[in-house]
This record gives structure tokens, sequence and C-alpha cells, in this order.
């Protein structure tokens, strides 16, 4: 009999640590999703390439999870999986460069403490605070072209409102997936929670039961 209730406590005890373990992962999911940025160094017509939960190197040599996209670590000879890194030197980061163009760099660049991207969003991580020089550049290219008149800065004045409400745009749509793959993972989380206890809780009626037989 004190074997018996050595494991009823067990159990007992066992039940309350799975839920609080659930309710962990939980949080640590969500404050990791919440603090991800969106892919970083990837074109727009590259995105749909990474949106899977498996990524194949474009070079077919082998596969990656999503979660070592930009994790720093090479794992794809190509670089195909750290586009917004510097850890593969054949990888490329894409700069979105709004209101100027938009070019690729070699992602050897990135966090190199120097701006080669206009909007300098090559140094996001390196403390070095590269001013969005993008319009200046395009106005400066305009100059040597077009005379300067009234109505062409009338115009740049549009283009740039333009630019910053494409720019707000774009950063709103990549909270909004952030978002919506938060609520997916804690939802998923929320129904295992629920399983695990309905688990433990079952569990504990039947041993419950045994006893009284």
């Amino acid at each position: 009999m004190e074997r018996v209730s050595v494991g009823r406590i067990s159990l007992m005890g066992a039940r309350p640590d799975g839920c609080l373990l659930c309710f962990a992962v939980l949080a640590l999911s969500s404050s990791v999703l919440l603090s991800a940025s969106p892919l970083r160094g990837v074109s727009p017509q590259d995105e749909m390439y990474f949106a899977g939960p498996v990524i194949g190197c474009r070079d077919g040599s082998r596969t990656f999870t999503k979660d070592r996209l930009n994790d720093g670590f090479c794992d794809c000879p190509d670089g195909t999986d750290e586009p917004g890194t510097s850890a593969c030197p054949e990888s490329k980061f894409y700069c979105r460069n709004l209101g100027a163009k938009p070019e690729f760099v070699f992602s050897s660049r990135v966090n190199d403490y120097i701006c080669d991207c206009c909007d300098g969003s090559d140094e996001y991580h390196s403390g070095v605070h590269c001013p969005n020089t993008c319009r200046k550049d395009q106005n400066v290219s305009e100059e040597s072209t077009d005379d300067s008149t009234s109505e062409t800065n009338n115009l740049d004045d549009t283009n740039e409102e333009d630019g910053k409400i494409r720019v707000d745009r774009e950063d709103l749509i990549q909270k909004l997936r952030g978002l919506k793959v938060v609520l997916v993972i804690q939802v998923l989380s929320a129904m295992l929670i629920i399983v695990l206890c309905l688990y433990h809780r079952r569990s504990r009626f039947r041993r419950r039961r045994y006893h009284l037989k």
C-alpha cells in the first residue's frame, strides 16, 4: 500500500508540473515570435520560397528547417539559409531601399559597420546609425537630368509621402504576419495544455478506481 500511495502522490504532483511546463513553453514561444523580425535580407519575390517549415538550398545540396533561417550558421554551401547575416560568404542581402532602386549586396557586408544599403538595413545589429539616403540619392539623380522647377519639387514631395506610406504599410503587414503566427502557436499550445491536463486527470481517476476495487 505504501508503494501505491507514493505512486499516487507522484502522479498528482506530475499533473501541475506538466501544465506549468506547457504554460512556460507557450510564454516562451510567444515572446520569441513577438521579438522575431521579418525575413531579413529576403526579396519580396522570394518570400514564398522561405514560407514552408522545411526549405531547400537553391543548389539542391540539402534542406534546412525554418528555425535555421538567419540563425548565424551556414547550412547551405550557396548561402541560401543566411541572406540576412554574414555567416555565408556566398549569400546576398536584399536592400529594399524604398524611394530608390532595390539592390543586392554580399552578405559579408552585413553588420560590418559600413552602410552599404541607402536605407541602412544592412547594419541592423552593428550599432551603427545609418541615415536613410535613398530619397536624397534619387533627388541628386533627378537634378542631374531635369530642371529644378517648382513642379518637380511638388512631385518630389508627393513621392516622398508615398514612400513613407509604403514603408508604414509594409511594416504593418509584417507585424500582422508575426501576430498571426503567434496566435496560431498560442492556440496550439493551449490545446496541448488541455489535452495533457485531461490525460493526467483521467490517469489519476483510473488509479483511484483501481485502488477502490
